[in-house]
């Protein structure tokens, strides 16, 4: 916004950048162009100063971020995604009709300049201008963020507006775009983690005739050239188990999965998910290997420690591992392995715990965890052995306790990061958990899912011994970006509508 534009309405301040839109082409100048050759980033001039300086022409694109007009002369900054660079612009080095068209130009606007770098009496690396061009007029200004002595002014700052305004967001505030870089190469690694360890990356379907591999209440939608009610998938797992049972070993995915939840700083209903499978191995295998990915996550990132949900995080550490019950019964202060649903109602009664008519014992117990365990669980910690209840797709504990499975949740900084098992590959066990499940959702149960008949006939053609994880591949950008809430990682997080 420029100073003249100060005070203005946001109508105001739009017809003056249509009128002087209309200048810049009865001076000749398309503004919108098709194509500017760069040769250089803002970063790559500012690193590569001393082989660049006042004998090389450089051409370097960017949007205008600030100017100091001063008569026939001028200081701007313009930015790209590399970073900020500073300009100087002088009527007879360019001639009168540039200049021209620069007392034109608004912040926001997109230009292309070309001329040869030198620093000033500051010492601040600037582009000499030669030649400028206008690609792209701003009719909409950009929020004013003011910078002085390092400290930034009037940001841009209201966390509503951000989220719905990401593109503004970016422009304004570099640091949220270094978010996303890391984001993206978090998700990299990733990639490169399991590739390195022999698994093959494939792809399942988003739209699922049968929801399941989850607790979660699904999105639905209707496949008109099927005639069918679909929904969106709550998880990757029946496809890529069937894919083990295809004779695939190591399998992974990375992918979008939606659950029709409540929404919070925590959770955003489309989130992305990373699934795993591999053959011959359970889950204490896979406690050793998730471990050894978010370490190895870490070392790309370069730091040892993390700052999350008020905590220092040391991921280099050796992760803690510790029993549910044995959790659960410290912090209550009696034994619950054996306790039955009217006794773990009056637990919940007697700490003001809600809970629903039709909750079985297992939902319960669950309550009960994340009520009073799961806050305290800050450094990485993997939570063992989980009522059958709450785990349809764990095998038993091979130990012979009743009920229990073989399951693990990995906590850090009291939030739930993956969750793994001993997959269950008993068909005749698998069926009659799914009519469980079945039973629960015909009673009221949102979160049940339905019998998957093709998967038990998968299951009955035989899986082999494997061992299975899904990691919430948000809240681990969350962590190694530091940040707070689940919206500062989605370019575009789920808000409620204006309207």
């Amino acid at each position: 916004m420029s100073q003249e534009e100060l005070g203005k309405s946001l109508n105001e301040i739009i017809k003056h950048r249509l009128e002087k839109l209309s200048m810049i082409r009865k001076l000749g100048y398309n503004p919108y162009q098709y194509v500017f050759n760069r040769t250089h980033s803002c970063k790559s001039i500012l690193e590569n100063y001393d082989d660049l300086k006042e004998s090389v022409d450089v051409s370097v694109a960017g949007r205008l971020m600030s100017v100091r007009r001063m008569g026939r002369a001028s200081f701007a900054h313009i930015q790209d995604q590399s970073g900020r660079l500073q300009i100087y612009i002088q009527e007879n080095k360019v001639g009168k009709t540039q200049y021209k068209l620069f007392s034109y130009l608004d912040i926001g606007d997109i230009i292309g300049v070309t001329g040869k770098v030198f620093k000033t009496k500051t010492g601040e690396t600037t582009v000499f201008v030669e030649k400028l061009e206008i690609l792209t007029k701003n009719i909409r200004p950009l929020p004013v963020v003011k910078e002085k002595e390092g400290k930034v002014f009037d940001a841009f700052t209201d966390k509503e507006q951000r989220y719905r305004q990401r593109e503004v967001d970016l422009n304004v505030n570099p640091h949220v775009r270094d978010i996303f870089v890391l984001r993206s190469k978090i998700i990299g690694w990733t990639r490169d983690f399991f590739v390195e360890h022999g698994y093959l990356e494939v792809e399942t379907p988003i739209l699922q005739p049968v929801y399941g591999g989850a607790a979660a209440r699904p999105f639905k939608t209707y496949y008109n050239a099927l005639d069918q009610v679909y929904y969106l998938r709550i998880a990757l797992e029946i496809y890529l188990k069937r894919l083990i049972v295809g004779g695939y070993e190591k399998v992974f995915e990375i992918g979008k999965t939606f659950r029709n939840e409540g929404i919070d700083r925590n959770h955003n209903p489309e989130f992305t998910l990373l699934e795993f499978y591999e053959t011959y191995v359970d889950y204490y295998y896979m406690m050793d290997f998730v471990e050894k990915y978010f370490k190895y996550i870490a070392s790309k990132v370069g730091k040892s420690t993390y700052r999350f949900e008020g905590h220092d995080i040391d991921i280099m550490k050796k992760f803690n591992r510790v029993k549910l019950f044995d959790l659960l019964n410290g912090e209550i202060g009696e034994d619950l392995y054996k306790a039955d649903v009217a006794k773990l109602r009056k637990i919940c009664d007697e700490r003001n715990i809600e809970y629903k008519p039709e909750w079985e014992r297992g939902k319960l117990i669950d309550e009960l965890f994340k009520e009073f365990v799961e806050p305290k669980l800050i450094q990485p910690t993997f939570v063992m052995d989980y009522p059958v209840e709450i785990s349809p797709f764990a095998k038993p504990a091979r130990d012979g306790r009743e009920g229990i499975v073989e399951r693990f949740e990995l906590f850090i900084g009291g939030q739930e990061f993956a969750n793994s098992f001993s997959e269950l590959n008993d068909p005749l066990d698998q069926r009659s958990r799914m009519e469980r499940q079945k039973r629960l959702k015909d009673k009221g149960d949102e979160e049940a899912t339905d019998i998957d008949k093709d998967f038990l006939v998968a299951m009955e053609y035989g899986m082999p011994p494997t061992g299975g994880v899904g990691i919430g591949m948000d809240r681990v950008v969350m962590l190694f970006t530091e940040q707070k809430s689940i919206r500062d990682v989605i370019f575009f997080p789920q808000l409620r509508s204006l309207e």
